[in-house]
């Protein structure tokens, strides 16, 4: 016999109730709490291919590559100073390592592609800037060195330095390196003068300044670039206002480094 409430609505046994609330908590056990499984195997397969792996686990495929880039040999052991003396002028390094360096001038040029393709590519870039071009743009440098990439001095204002008296030319560089020191926490080892001009007086205020080598560069890129060799620095200019991107540009070059069977290695550890 069914047991009526006050209003006259029939109850349903204790026997029932216990064993919806059962099969209830048997539903929700059964429903994966895993947010990837929730979106179905198709909206799964769209999260893995543009997470921070790249696509399918492969970041180089996502980039335009054909394989991963072969990591760098054991940078050789560098030899110790000797005496203070002028800093060396560099324009290709000297290995039979199968090496070229990639370095980035200015800073003019602030895509965040950039960023996810050194983070992925775990690319040895350095990054000559200057005060005056980036401007309020520091915090996309900041990323880009927390990726790996080196901060190093172009100058406060970018004057061509030859010429210079050396107390100008000392504010220009000392000064870089003091706004380098306050945002980054570092101070260069490298400097590139701007429009690679420098003269005897560029060099005593370079080392007056704590610097190590004046880098300049064996292979420019405008436009296509052929006939990569080990050692070369390559200078890749930012602030193109129109063609491909910084990004872009970045991708033709590794295509190449990669058809001459070479790979990209980190300046610091060769100079």
């Amino acid at each position: 016999m069914r047991r009526r409430t006050h209003r006259g609505l029939p109850v349903r046994p204790r026997t029932l109730v216990a064993a919806g609330l059962a099969a209830l908590l048997l539903t929700g056990c059964a429903q994966s709490v895993d947010p990837i499984e929730r979106l179905g195997r198709k909206a799964a397969q769209r999260v893995g291919s543009y997470g921070p792996a790249g696509a399918h686990g492969q970041p180089y495929r996502r980039w335009g590559l054909a394989a991963p880039l072969p990591a760098p040999p054991r940078p050789p052991a560098r030899r110790a100073a000797v005496g203070r003396g002028v800093p060396p002028v560099v324009k290709r390094v000297r290995t039979s390592d199968k090496v070229v360096f990639l370095t980035y001038d200015d800073g003019a040029e602030r895509d965040p592609r950039f960023v996810d393709m050194v983070r992925e590519l775990r690319l040895p870039v350095s990054m000559f800037l200057t005060d005056s071009v980036v401007g309020p743009g520091y915090g996309h440098f900041a990323r880009l060195q927390s990726v790996g990439a080196s901060i190093q001095n172009h100058t406060l204002d970018h004057p061509a330095l030859r010429g210079l008296p050396y107390t100008g030319q000392r504010a220009e560089i000392c000064g870089q390196q003091d706004k380098t020191r306050s945002r980054f926490g570092i101070r260069p080892r490298f400097l590139r003068p701007p429009y690679g001009t420098y003269d005897a007086t560029t060099l005593r205020a370079a080392a007056d300044c704590g610097l190590s080598a004046i880098v300049l560069w064996s292979v420019p890129v405008e436009g296509e670039t052929r006939g990569l060799r080990a050692g070369d620095i390559v200078s890749v200019t930012s602030g193109e206002t129109t063609g491909p991107t910084l990004t872009e540009r970045t991708t033709a070059l590794l295509r190449e480094v990669e058809r001459r069977g070479l790979t990209v290695a980190r300046l610091e550890d060769y100079l």
